[in-house]
């Protein structure tokens, strides 16, 4: 029994963004969230169902899942594989543009409700702790009171998460073990009890997908693969290109150290007295181009003050 990789945008969109298996994404949500009695979610709306037809015809590699429970709120649940330019700024201006689309008028305030944002990432994403599951709002900064609580944000950071799946038994450790390993599996493991997870890894299962679900998936690991190709050769060549540029530097800088012994010595002989502190400050921060201008003038000069007239 294999399975696929849920970190792959298809799969996670397919797992997690079908009609027919809320159940997954409610249970997801709620032990992320710790929402427990009342604030459990009753009823969620999907507003992008999974539909392989039109995933196909996606330009974009991100793929998120948009819900919204029986309560209003709003969740943008993301995968993401590859750490992209501006990251952290387009998960805020998604979160913020969700919430503004809620009303068509500004007299409808009062109709907006709280929208968080979920990020899970396959790689590292905050170097200043080192739990994997972190979550940001804002707070007043002397009481640490939170009065501005619409727009929240979540993070999993898949890297950070180290526990082994024999260990597993927390709720959201085992669908954090399911996100992080299942594409590696094949079976499910027997510390993974929960009925939604294990549906999920059902809906995971090679054996279910379509042809052309089949088809989509293996495109889009590919689609991954060259993209992880494509930066590591850039990375490659950015090394390259910094040590090309360090060498060649290395050596005007070397160039221009010698030049400018030749110009001390010669300053010496002409002038005879050791040069002084405001002499040698010129010299070290001189150009190639300058200390050969003053060489040119050394013969002529009557004083130091003729070498360096500008």
């Amino acid at each position: 029994m294999k399975f696929i990789d849920p970190r792959i945008d298809f799969a996670f969109k397919k797992i997690f963004g079908s009609e027919e298996a809320k159940d997954i994404l409610i249970s997801f949500l709620e032990s992320l969230l710790g929402l427990e009695g009342e604030r459990r979610i009753a009823e969620l709306t999907l507003l992008d169902p999974f539909l392989a037809p039109r995933i196909q015809d996606l330009k974009s590699s991100v793929l998120d899942v948009k819900c919204r429970d029986h309560r209003g709120v709003s969740y943008i649940v993301e995968m993401q594989i590859q750490k992209a330019a501006a990251f952290l700024k387009r998960i805020q201006y998604n979160a913020a543009k969700t919430y503004v689309h809620q009303i068509a008028r500004g007299d409808e305030y009062p109709r907006l409700n709280q929208v968080i944002a979920i990020t899970i990432t396959d790689f590292l994403l905050f170097n200043g702790f080192e739990h994997c599951v972190s979550r940001h709002e804002s707070r007043e900064t002397i009481t640490g009171q939170v009065f501005l609580q619409d727009i929240l944000y979540c993070f999993i950071e898949l890297p950070k998460f180290t526990k082994p799946l024999a260990e597993v038994r927390d709720v959201l450790d085992q669908w954090i073990s399911f996100i992080k390993y299942a594409g590696d599996l094949e079976a499910i493991p027997e510390t993974i009890r929960m009925e939604p997870i294990r549906h999920a890894f059902e809906r995971a299962r090679v054996a279910t997908l379509s042809t052309d679900e089949l088809e989509l998936y293996d495109k889009a690991g590919i689609a991954l693969t060259d993209t992880q190709g494509a930066l590591q050769l850039a990375r490659e060549e950015g090394e390259q290109a910094g040590r090309e540029k360090g060498r060649q530097e290395g050596r005007q800088e070397g160039r221009q150290e010698e030049a400018g012994n030749i110009l001390r010595r010669s300053l010496q002989r002409k002038f005879g007295a050791p040069l002084d502190a405001a002499t040698e400050s010129k010299l070290f921060v001189a150009s190639l181009d300058e200390i050969e201008k003053w060489m040119d003038r050394i013969g002529d000069a009557q004083s130091l003050d003729d070498v360096f007239m500008v």
